[in-house]
């Protein structure tokens, strides 16, 4: 099965676009051309992807290259979500650290092939979690930290080291951000059929194949997302990964 282009998925996304139009201004959201705005833009991006992916495919190399480019979208993107665009080398630390780990795995098996069709989706797919899982994180940390500001001080009076001190504001922050991940993998097969599998049976494999694939990307998610919230805490804590006002207001 495939889905190709063509006026009947014009017509469906014209249409669910204007469902979802017509939730906004039946729920009085603001700025309701914002999602006509964000489908023109996706369309723009996947149709310019399609054709990216179709050249670098054939090679290692290239495909290498433009998983690269993707990680750093997602650098800038989560770093302009979370206001520490000056913070961007720690926060490209902290995702390393999550997804380097999760890549070697899945080559080292030899799970997925050295090959371009193979990694980009997998890669890809799983750097955008890491962005996502990296947001979380240090949204909730960073909110957390400006509205408990008399408890960080009280804990440096109490003779608490600055790392310390941001800890007893921001570790139990830490698993929320995780929750969406987890979620995503608990209800897989029963209120979720993700898009590996989904792709994978489009593709034309055997629903056994598409649950082994699905199965591979969600634990590479969980594993590189956890990983990466562990490692912004700690940068957190250590002054490195923040925004300029946090940067001012938590020197010890």
């Amino acid at each position: 099965m495939t889905i190709d282009p063509g006026l009947p998925v014009a017509l469906a996304v014209v249409l669910l676009l204007g469902v979802t139009v017509a939730g906004y201004v039946a729920g009085r959201i603001a700025r309701p051309a914002s999602p006509v705005l964000a489908m023109a833009r996706a369309i723009g991006q996947l149709g310019v992807a399609a054709v990216v992916i179709t050249v670098v495919v054939r090679s290692v190399l290239l495909s290498v290259l433009l998983l690269c480019v993707m990680f750093a979208v997602a650098v800038v993107t989560t770093t302009g979500r979370v206001e520490a665009r000056g913070a961007w080398q720690w926060a490209t630390v902290a995702m390393l650290a999550g997804l380097l780990p999760v890549v070697v795995v899945v080559l080292a098996t030899r799970t997925i092939p050295p090959t371009g069709i193979a990694l980009i989706p997998v890669v890809g797919i799983i750097t955008g979690n890491t962005m996502n899982g990296h947001t979380l994180v240090c949204r909730r940390a960073f909110a957390a930290l400006r509205e408990e500001q008399g408890q960080y001080e009280a804990a440096l009076s109490l003779g608490l080291t600055r790392a310390q001190a941001v800890g007893e504001v921001i570790h139990r922050r830490v698993p929320e951000a995780l929750v969406p991940g987890l979620d995503q993998v608990r209800t897989a097969g029963l209120v979720t059929l993700p898009g590996a599998f989904i792709g994978v049976l489009l593709g034309g494999g055997t629903p056994a194949q598409a649950a082994a694939a699905q199965v591979l990307v969600l634990v590479g998610i969980m594993a590189a997302q956890t990983v990466t919230a562990v490692v912004a805490e700690d940068l957190i804590g250590r002054g490195l990964l923040l925004p300029a006002d946090l940067r001012e207001s938590l020197r010890p």
